[in-house]
């Protein structure tokens, strides 16, 4: 998909894919040097629900969210937008898609 859209095309009205999920994250694996921080995570979000990613220090819970703001590119697995498979490029991609990140890193500030 290099130098294409994230989406070629989203459903009518951006409606969400049959199965009520707006965003899906299946088998994602990241590995960082002398590090597995994810492996074969999964994920789903529904429209206008509230969710919470918990876990120790360490867990993974910064690099999945940094996975689906685009800032960080799996090693391997499948993300599905409004039920079309995306390949984010850049967090540029994600938030044209609709995908943003508050970072919990006061520094950046």
């Amino acid at each position: 998909m290099q130098g294409q859209s994230a989406i070629e095309a989203t459903p009518s009205g951006g409606a969400v894919a049959d199965n009520g999920y707006i965003l899906e994250v299946e088998d994602v694996r990241k590995e960082f040097p002398g590090v597995l921080a994810l492996d074969r995570v999964q994920f789903r979000l529904r429209r206008g629900s509230v969710h919470a990613l918990m876990g120790e220090n360490g867990a993974g819970k910064s690099t999945l969210m940094k996975i689906v703001a685009g800032i960080y590119t799996p090693d391997s697995g499948n993300f599905r937008l409004r039920g079309q498979e995306i390949r984010l490029k850049g967090p540029l991609d994600a938030l044209e898609n609709g995908i943003a990140m508050i970072h919990q890193e006061l520094n950046l500030m």
